[in-house]
């Protein structure tokens, strides 16, 4: 009975006696740095691929954590002079992305072949009849049969350019005159803008684009686009 209790009082005993041991001590802390060091490199290796693949928001990610979670470690402080210019570089890709997505693409088949649009619509609805906003909508199509056209089409009201009009067409900052034309038929709210090869040269080279055009119960209105994501390969009879 007392061996057992001595026994006991030395198990009690011994972490005590290793908290107290330097060299224990340095050993464990040790240990832990390089538990967190191989830890560190790991990520870092996850970042380095991530910067490989041009995928700068994961890449940011990978860097945050590091330097969040391992700020002492000798992964960190390589990674960390590179985080600025990825974070802006992960800003810029998202902005890329957000602005890619504005876009929808279309592939149909008809008569004579396939038709290719591309259509995007305003970044903010506009009043064209007095019954509120509505969006409105930037077309540019392919067909094999009636060839390329660029369009507006509303959801309300019409467009006063039965007999033609001009378009006040401004791309970042810089206005254009462009020929109108509102064919005569119902099947659709639309516009023609006639020439459709410069207003694809200025969506094609712009950022922001905006359309001012007559209406019949609203006058004159604009309709804005965020054209910077357009991708021309989509259309490449266009280019």
């Amino acid at each position: 009975m007392k061996s057992v209790a001595l026994s006991l009082a030395l198990c009690l005993l011994l972490p005590a006696c290793h908290r107290n041991d330097p060299q224990a001590t340095a050993q464990a802390a040790a240990a832990q740095q390089a538990a967190d060091e191989q830890a560190a490199e790991a990520m870092e290796k996850q970042f380095d691929a991530a910067v490989v693949a041009q995928d700068w928001h994961l890449a940011k990610g990978y860097g945050d954590v590091l330097l969040h979670d391992h700020p002492a470690s000798a992964a960190a402080a390589r990674v960390k002079p590179k985080l600025e210019e990825i974070t802006a570089k992960a800003a810029a890709q998202k902005e890329t992305r957000r602005l890619e997505a504005l876009w929808s693409y279309g592939d149909e088949e008809v008569k004579g072949g396939h038709q290719l649009s591309a259509s995007i619509y305003s970044s903010k609805e506009v009043d064209t009849d007095g019954s509120g906003e509505h969006p409105v909508r930037l077309i540019f199509r392919d067909h094999p049969e009636w060839g390329r056209s660029a369009y507006l089409v509303l959801q309300a009201g019409d467009f006063d350019c039965y007999k033609g009009c001009k378009l006040t067409v401004t791309v970042d900052g810089k206005a254009h005159a462009l020929p109108g034309s509102r064919p005569n038929t119902d099947e659709a709210i639309a516009m023609f803008i006639v020439d459709n090869k410069a207003l694809w040269k200025l969506a094609k080279s712009g950022k922001q684009l905006s359309i001012e055009f007559p209406t019949k119960q609203m006058g004159r209105r604009s309709a804005s686009f965020e054209v910077g994501g357009l991708d021309p390969a989509k259309l490449p009879k266009w280019n």
